[in-house]
This record gives structure tokens, sequence and C-alpha cells, in this order.
């Protein structure tokens, strides 16, 4: 198949960019891309959160008062969940697992889904080449507009480009990655996506 390549105006070019069907012609597969979506942000949670336990919690083991004769209920301790400053009964612990597994050919299969998807969906912008001159932010957003790709947008590009970085990290809703670090929860997220014609064949070798 052939994807279409639009010029430095946002204009589509003469000629396309030869792709294979199995990378961005795949059908959708919405149950495999929640699931490499959901591991991707699973994966990525650190379990810092802890919670004191009935045995941990600062407490005395004095009775807070007599079994019997004062009309209330029976109590052994402070430490007790059901009582105000008491420890939790069943707490959350730093050592706990988020991690979810998923294998090569399921990761791969769903990136394949989710580009297959953008291409349907027109958010994928296929470009010759994307720099700027200068580590300028206004740069960055001049040459975002002349595509025609919108303020939120995410750029992939094939090598690691510092002028690139310098000018889109102060923008909320810009991101630039490369090929190699582009993840289903981005290309997911970002209403455009624009892809370098050389960042195109990174993707489907990595995806082959």
């Amino acid at each position: 198949m052939e994807l279409k390549l639009i010029d430095k105006n946002g204009k589509p070019a003469k000629s396309g960019v030869e792709v294979s069907d199995a990378t961005f012609g795949r059908e959708f597969n919405e149950a495999l891309i929640h699931q490499i979506v959901t591991a991707y942000m699973a994966n990525a949670r650190v379990a810092t959160r802890a919670q004191k336990g009935r045995d941990t919690v600062n407490h005395t083991t004095h009775k807070p008062w007599n079994q019997k004769g004062t009309g209330r209920a029976r109590s052994g301790m402070s430490s007790s969940p059901i009582w105000r400053g008491g420890g939790r009964a069943f707490p959350n612990s730093p050592d706990e697992n988020y991690s979810h597994k998923v294998n090569r050919k399921m990761y791969r299969a769903g990136m394949q889904s989710i580009l297959s998807e953008l291409v349907r969906q027109d958010r994928l912008a296929v470009v010759d080449d994307f720099s700027v001159d200068a580590p300028k932010t206004k740069l960055f957003n001049e040459k975002i507009k002349s595509l025609g790709c919108g303020e939120s947008v995410m750029v992939v590009t094939d090598r690691f480009d510092e002028n690139l970085y310098l000018s889109s990290r102060n923008l909320p809703h810009v991101l630039v990655v490369e090929a190699q670090h582009a993840d289903p929860v981005s290309l997911v997220h970002f209403p455009k996506v624009i892809v370098t014609k050389s960042a195109v064949k990174r993707l489907e070798e990595m995806l082959a």
C-alpha cells in the first residue's frame, strides 16, 4: 500500500511512500489494543504508596474500656480497623507488583493495528523531513502550523534531533520521540501523528 506524503506547506506531494500492508494495513483489533495500552500504563506504575496495618500503626495495647458494665461493645485495642486512627485491614504495600505481561508477538500486532487505524482515520501524516534550524519554540510552532496539523501533535523521527527536542519541550500538547520510543498510549492519545519518511521505514523494521 501507499501512504500519502505531504510537503512543507501541508499539501499532498506528487508521490507517496510505499509501505507494507502488514504494518499499516492491518485490521482493527480493539481488544488487543486495549490490552497493550492497559499493560503499558500498568507497567509504568511505581508502588510507592504504603499504608499501616494494625501491627504497624502507633498505638497502645491498653484496653480502651472494661469488657463489661459500660453498655458499649467489647473492644480489645485501639489499633482495630474499625476505630479512627487504627490500622488498615488490608493495607497497600510498596512491594505490590502492577506489571502486566505482554509477549512480543502481541505487542507488535497491537502496534500495527494502532498505526493502521491512524491511517484509516487520516490522523497519520508522513513528511519527507521534519527539522528546525534553531532550538526555538516559535520556529517549531510555525512548522506545525504550516503543516496544518493543529496544536496537539506527536512527532516521530528516526533519530534524536536536539533542536526539535529543545524547541518542543515547553509545549504542553506536543511530544517528539524517536521511532524506537513510540508507545501505544501516545499514539492513541494524540489526535495527529507526524512521522518522517525514514521513521516509517524504521517502524516497519521494528514491527516486522
